[in-house]
Order: C-alpha cells, then structure tokens, then sequence
C-alpha cells in the first residue's frame, strides 16, 4: 500500500514539471520565429541592394553604348552625306555635323538594345563570351568597323556588286577576328535584316534617299555596315559587362 507522502510527493511535483517543460517550448518557438525574421529581413535587404546594383550597372552600361552609338552615327552619316552618298531633305537636316537630327538618337538607342543584348544572350546560352576579352581589342574592332564604313564611300569599284562582295569579306573578317561567336554572328545577321528593312522603309517613304541605289532603294552593301556595326558594338557591350577587368585573350 502507498505511502502518503509518495502520494503528496506525486501529486504535487507533476503539475510543476509539465509547467516547466511548456515554457521552454514556447521560449524556443518564439526564438526561432525571432531568427527566422531576422534572416528573412537581412535575405530581402541583400536582394534589394542586389537588385539596385544591377540596375544601376544596366543604366550605366546602356548611358555609354547609347553615347558611342551617337558618336558613331554623327562621325559616319557625315561621311556618307559629304561623299553624296545618302541625300536628305534640306529642311531636316541641322547644323550638328549636317545630320538629320532624329539619325543620332535612333542610332544611339539601337547601339544600347544591341550592346545590352550581346552579354544576356550569352548568359542565356550559357557560353560566356572569352575571346579577345580586352579593351585593346574593342578599340581596335572599333577602328575596323569605322574602316569599313571609310572603304565604303571610299572606294571605286565598276559596280556595287564588287563593292558588295568586298565589304561582306571584311565585315566577315572583322567577325572571325574580333568575335567567332555564334551568338554574335547570329546577332549581327538579325542586326543587318531589321536595320536594311527599315531603312528600305525610310527610304521608300522619303524621309531620305541613296544615290544609285541597287538593292531596291538602298545600296547592296548597306547590311555589311549593319552586320559589322552590330558586331562591334556587342563586343563594346560585352566588355563593358565584364566590368572593365582585362583578362588574357585566347589567339
């Protein structure tokens, strides 16, 4: 037969430990609900300062391929307007370098799309872009392209296909030697599509004209300076995603 005091000893005890193991429960509970906010408020404060370096980075990026874009188009289109070989209305045309002035902002906004697309599309295909990854190399893709476009207007041949066929081997040239990628390759043929079709639609609608046009109301090498100035301007693009850090180039 039990005792009285194991009895008391039981009865009493009992209440005061399941108290007790409660409590500790709940301490727990609440501590960890306590990290998890904490770790949740620091995982949203590192995405939203991820975020804002991102976008900032993207502006900047876009803010100096738009301004060599403009520059780009000013320097070439006086080229080809001094060289009479693309003819304006007068009553378009301004005193900042005897441009159009809608040319330097399209031309600008094409140059940012394109050079911000370049490194997205490599990300995206999951080949990032090694080859001739220098500023070196982009100045001197730079200098090409602007050759090119010199050659073009330059240039006597006995007729535009020569002339054509010419500027395709170079603007192809300065794609094996500066790119040899396959998304810049497939990017630049895009480029020359769309920006030949507008500019045939341009053109058509007169809002300016090509002297001895021979590929419909342009001239047939015009999607050669398309294919090259795209190349050329994903490559600036790309080095500016890179961040500007040269890194060794593979020959």
């Amino acid at each position: 037969m039990p005792r009285l005091e194991d009895h008391c000893w039981s009865c009493s005890c009992s209440p005061k430990t399941e108290t007790k193991h409660s409590s500790g429960a709940n301490g727990f509970a609440s501590k960890a609900e306590e990290m998890m906010s904490i770790i949740t408020a620091m995982l949203s404060s590192a995405y939203g300062s991820l975020l804002d370096v991102r976008t900032a980075n993207l502006i900047r990026r876009g803010l100096v391929l738009f301004t060599v874009g403009v520059f780009l188009a000013l320097v070439l289109n006086l080229l080809q307007i001094q060289r009479h070989v693309t003819l304006f209305p007068e009553e378009v045309m301004t005193t900042l370098f005897s441009s159009a002035w809608w040319i330097p902002p399209c031309c600008g906004t094409g140059a940012a799309v394109i050079g911000l697309l370049y490194p997205c599309l490599d990300s995206h295909l999951g080949e990032p872009h090694k080859f001739k990854r220098e500023w070196a190399s982009v100045m001197r893709c730079i200098a090409v392209f602007v050759g090119i476009n010199h050659a073009s207007v330059k240039l006597d041949f006995a007729n535009n296909v020569q002339l054509s066929l010419t500027l395709a081997a170079l603007s192809l040239g300065l794609w094996w030697t500066f790119d040899r990628s396959r998304s810049g390759f497939g990017l630049g043929i895009t480029t020359a599509f769309l920006a030949t079709v507008i500019t045939q639609l341009l053109v058509y609608n007169g809002v300016y004209q090509y002297t001895s046009p021979d590929f419909l109301y342009v001239r047939s090498w015009l999607p050669c300076i398309f294919f090259s100035g795209g190349v050329t301007v994903g490559n600036i693009g790309r080095q500016l995603a890179m961040g500007g850090v040269e890194k060794p180039h593979m020959d």
